[in-house]
């Protein structure tokens, strides 16, 4: 018997499969390895039911379902109400299937009949993907809230000099909002008396500070302060511009 090496043996696992004597084999492997069954259901109707009243951490899925929702169906609607991970199950499906599959961005497929340590490999995967996708989005959630937050205004941009951001300060001095200026080229949204600062900043990856005239969306000129610093990854390659704007002091 294999077992379960990981920190995920008390994952809980919903299955979802129409034939008995499969979903019974596959519970028995699940349990060997130290899996919860939360559920084992045969539609997909059941199976977004449960899912919603179990919140299980991984739902194992055969593609092909009796009924009027197939297993990719199925997956795609359980993805979107409940963020919980999907395994396909699939003996045979044809292309137009893997492709719909596909775009349900599951967290893995097994082919049957497939051996218990392909099961476990691909469980284990699954959930530690998840919670790390999981850790990552509550991390951009809090440092988006920051940003928003912030008193000073801030407009950011990616290497194109397209804006990406912009909070409730930058959107009061620029005179844009946020829906606005996304997707506009930052000469558009942060048109300043001087030479642009973004491209300078991409070309050189320097820190410009400067005050100028800055011309918001109504015509209306005000004097600011501004940095621009360039925004890069963990191999230091440019990946965009971060402006920083007070209104300059004395005004």
């Amino acid at each position: 018997m294999v077992e379960n090496p990981g920190n995920f043996s008390q994952s809980r696992i919903l299955v979802v499969e129409d034939e008995s004597i499969v979903a019974m084999n596959i519970c028995e492997r699940l349990k060997d390895l130290g899996y919860d069954v939360a559920d084992v259901v045969s539609t997909g109707v059941d199976a977004i039911k449960r899912a919603g009243e179990l919140d299980p951490d991984l739902v194992l899925m055969d593609i092909v379902l009796k009924g009027d929702m197939d297993g990719v169906e199925t997956a795609d609607k359980i993805r979107n109400a409940h963020d919980i991970p999907v395994i396909f199950l699939t003996a045979y499906s044809d292309n137009d299937t893997l492709r719909r599959a596909k775009i349900t961005e599951p967290y893995g497929y097994i082919l049957k009949p497939f051996e218990q340590r392909e099961l476990l490999i691909a469980i284990e995967i699954a959930v530690y993907k998840h919670e790390l996708e999981r850790k990552l989005k509550a991390s951009e959630n809090w440092l988006l809230a920051t940003l928003k937050l912030m008193s000073a205004a801030l407009i950011t941009t990616d290497i194109n000099g397209t804006v990406t951001f912009m909070n409730a300060e930058a959107a009061t001095i620029t005179g844009w909002t946020m829906k606005e200026a996304i997707g506009e080229e930052i000469t558009e949204v942060f048109n300043v008396s001087h030479e642009h600062p973004v491209k300078k900043v991409l070309q050189e990856g320097m820190v410009i500070s400067k005050n100028s005239l800055l011309t918001n969306k109504k015509g209306a000129q005000l004097k600011i302060d501004f940095s621009a610093i360039s925004i890069t990854d963990e191999s230091k390659r440019n990946m965009g511009v971060a402006i920083l704007i007070h209104s300059a002091s004395g005004d």
